[in-house]
């Protein structure tokens, strides 16, 4: 199966950081609240976001495009142009917070590729950042981690696969509007 991250604009302002040390992950436990599924996971994916979406991080996007579609510049340059005016206009915690929401994008479609392909997955947010990008050398890539996802096949010992799971009612969570 192809896993491709899309995103608002096509920009994808997110990398995904494969860990599969286990030596890597064990560090990584005391800055996930010592949640041990870190290390236990057979891969830990950390969805990150680029730290400078700037007007030379668009125009390589766009050059990109214009090299796999082979769409000229004239019909480009609109549309290039009106996001490095938008992007230039918005504060550096803006264009976090609009990375960050492209990161969960990506985190619900990866959530739906486990299951289809029956890998259990854990989503989290529980866990410090900044020791996460200290831990990987993330800065210096230009990247900063938002989410984390252990994954793999769950252990046979695992007592809390067969207890039932405590869910809302749909009753008390979905609201008809008619």
């Amino acid at each position: 199966m192809v896993f491709y991250l899309k995103t608002s604009y096509g920009l994808q302002p997110i990398r995904l950081v494969v860990v599969k040390n286990k030596e890597v992950q064990a560090a990584l436990v005391p800055h996930s609240y010592m949640q041990k599924q870190v290390a236990q996971a057979s891969h830990v994916l950390v969805i990150c976001i680029e730290t400078n979406i700037d007007q030379e991080y668009i125009a390589k996007y766009f050059e990109k495009v214009k090299k796999v579609r082979g769409t000229s510049d004239q019909i480009l340059s609109p549309f290039k142009d009106a996001l490095v005016d938008s992007f230039s206009e918005k504060e550096t915690e803006e264009i976090r917070q609009w990375s960050t929401n492209q990161a969960y994008l990506a985190m619900g479609n990866l959530l739906t590729v486990c299951a289809m392909e029956h890998i259990d997955a854990c989503p989290m947010e529980g866990f410090i950042p900044s020791a996460y990008d200290e831990q990987l050398g993330l800065k210096a890539m230009g990247l900063s981690s938002v989410l984390v996802l252990p994954v793999g096949k769950r252990a046979k010992d695992d007592f809390f696969s067969e207890m039932k799971k405590v869910r809302r009612d749909l009753s008390e969570t979905i609201i008809h509007i008619k």
